[in-house]
Formats: structure tokens, C-alpha cells, sequence
């Protein structure tokens, strides 16, 4: 765990609720948050585990940062604060990761306030550590909280979030987010882009800036009107695009048809998510099957779902930008 410092703008009011949960001591014995990526999640947990274990709270429920139990947590090296996440990006949490757990949670906790265990993704558990997570979960330790994080909510066993109290993250309004982006990067272009690209979630809004990411974007669109216009060839595009994070090419593909297929129905601009490019996306729209691209749309759907997987990216690549050539040549 790293230092927390101050809360993010959107997280005031889940922190006052968080905050009434400590005032009242009514501590739910399992917390559930969740929302979208990109809205800090972990931020938030991070501060709730924080003011939990933190010797010397401030009146307004967040730590103080120079105890002793924060000190450690600063060091990663608290004994009462267990993250469980997956060993490798992408892979699932184990059950043998969860039987560790659940040994070590016999043991009363080294202090004499609360112990955290922090779940994250909580989706990632596969089903049968799920099965027996849901045993802790069903029989609290002693002084035990666990903090649940997740993107995927419904891919959590019901059984496990029925009890659970639900924590869920809104996305900021567009001021909000501006603002902060302002703050953070310095941005005054493309503010309302980001947010269109990021669904509203800032921290995704960020990742774009840091990392150039509508420069790859505005390329792999270049790339995707000459594959559309017969001027390329899939294995090209595919092979160029392997420089791009996965995630966001498969995402940007996704909203690029879901557009077609509003400008399909002759949607406003402000329903777009790639206002940018709304002139080529209309022309693009005159000249398609509406229900091809559906079917297309439905094959990226499932790609975005196969990402953790060890499937061949390339060549899922291939197959997507085969079929967009193919629907273009009708």
C-alpha cells in the first residue's frame, strides 16, 4: 500500500458515508465498492483501511499519518492490513492464496484495533476460491473487516455479495472532472474528449494524457478508414497495432461501431463518444448494413471478454480487422 494523502473530489460524499459507518460504530463485517475503472476504488479503500487501523484518528475520521500503525502501513509492513490480489495481472485469485488467508485470520490480530483485508479484483476469485472465501465471509474472524473491490460486480458470485454491505462509485460530473484533470496535468485541450473517451472516470481521462494515448487513438483511426477504404492490409494494421494497449484499442473499436450505429439512427452529436470523428463516422454510416455491424460489434464484445485469457492477440486482431474489410467490400 502506498501513502494516502488526500481524498479524491468525487470520493466526499462516499467518505462521509464511509466516515458514519466509524462515527457509529456499525462497521459492516464485509464492504463491497464498486464502479467502473478509472474512479479510484483503491484510493478510497486505501483511506478507509488507513483510518481503521491509524492509533491516532483526526475528528473528521482520516488518519493521521505519523503513528506508528500508519508509518508501517507506508512501508507495506502492517501486520493487521492483507491485500489479496492476483499473482500475475490478469490471472485469477486461487484458492491457495485463499486457504493462506483464511490460516492466517485464526490468529487474533497483532493490535488491538481492527484487521483489514482488502480483496482486489474481488471478480478475479475463480470458483473455487470463491467457495471458500464465502466460508470467512460466513464466519467473521474477530475484529476483521474485509474490503471488497470490484469492476465486474456481476461476476461476483451472488452468495458473496449478498453479504456484503454495497458501496457504489459514481462517476464525477463534468466540471468535477475538469477541473481535477486541470489540476493534475495542466490540461486546458481536449477536456471534453477525455471525458467522452473515459466514460467520465478521471483517472482513466489521466492514463490518456500521461501516456499520449489520443495521439495512438487518432492513429489507429487513420489506420482503421484505410482498411475500410481497401488501402491497407489486415496483418499490417494488426502487427502496428501490437504497440497499443490492448484494453484501450479493443475499447476504442467497440465505440467507433456503436457509433456507426447511432449515426445509423441518426443520433445527435452529444450521443456520440467520438465526437472527433463524427463527419467520417456518418459517411461510414451511409455506406453499411446495420446488422453487419452489429455482428461485428457482437464479436468485439466477446474479444474484450477473452483479454485475460491466453489467446492469441494477434491474431484476434487479424480476425476483427478481416471482417471489418469484408463488410466494407459489400
Amino acid at each position: 500500500m502506498t501513502a494516502v494523502h488526500s481524498l479524491l473530489p468525487w470520493h466526499q460524499s462516499a467518505w462521509r458515508h464511509l466516515s458514519l459507518y466509524i462515527d457509529q460504530q456499525r462497521l459492516p463485517q464485509a464492504l463491497l465498492i464498486y464502479g467502473q475503472k478509472g474512479l479510484g476504488k483503491q484510493q478510497l479503500a486505501e483511506q478507509l483501511a488507513y483510518a481503521l487501523l491509524c492509533q491516532a484518528r483526526r475528528p473528521d475520521y482520516r488518519h493521521c499519518g505519523q503513528c506508528d500503525s500508519c508509518l508501517l502501513l507506508n512501508a507495506e509492513s502492517h501486520p493487521d492490513f492483507l491485500l489479496i490480489k492476483p499473482e500475475e495481472v490478469g490471472k485469477a485469485i486461487t484458492i491457495a492464496q485463499i486457504r493462506q488467508l483464511l490460516s492466517s485470520l485464526t490468529l487474533k490480530p497483532h493490535y488491538d484495533g481492527f484487521r483489514v483485508v482488502m480483496l482486489n479484483p474481488a471478480e478475479q476469485l475463480n470458483s473455487a476460491a470463491a467457495n471458500a472465501f464465502l466460508k470467512g465471509l460466513e464466519e467473521p474472524p474477530e475484529r476483521t473487516i474485509f474490503i471488497l473491490l470490484s469492476e465486474k460486480v456481476e461476476q461476483l458470485p451472488a452468495t458473496i455479495r449478498s453479504r456484503c454491505q454495497k458501496l457504489a462509485l459514481a462517476k464525477p460530473d463534468r466540471e468535477t472532472h475538469h477541473a481535477w484533470l486541470k489540476q493534475q496535468h495542466r490540461l486546458s485541450e481536449n477536456l471534453d474528449l477525455l471525458y467522452s473517451l473515459s466514460q467520465g472516470a478521471p483517472l482513466v481521462s489521466l492514463s490518456y494524457a500521461n501516456e499520449n494515448l489520443l495521439a495512438q487513438r487518432q492513429q489507429c483511426f487513420k489506420d482503421w478508414l484505410a482498411l475500410a477504404k481497401q488501402q491497407s492490409h489486415p496483418a499490417i494494421i494488426a502487427e502496428n497495432w501490437q504497440k497499443v494497449p490492448e484494453a484501450s484499442l479493443l475499447f476504442w473499436l467497440t465505440t467507433w461501431l456503436a457509433d456507426l450505429i447511432k449515426c445509423g439512427y441518426r443520433a445527435p452529436l452529444e450521443k456520440l463518444a467520438n465526437p472527433d470523428f463524427c463527419s467520417y463516422l456518418q459517411e461510414l454510416s451511409q455506406q453499411l448494413e446495420l446488422n453487419q455491424i452489429f455482428s461485428l460489434y457482437d464479436a468485439l464484445l466477446n474479444s474484450r471478454q477473452k483479454l485475460n485469457t491466453t489467446l492469441n492477440k494477434l491474431l484476434m486482431l487479424e480476425e476483427i480487422l478481416i471482417q471489418w474489410r469484408q463488410l466494407n467490400q459489400r
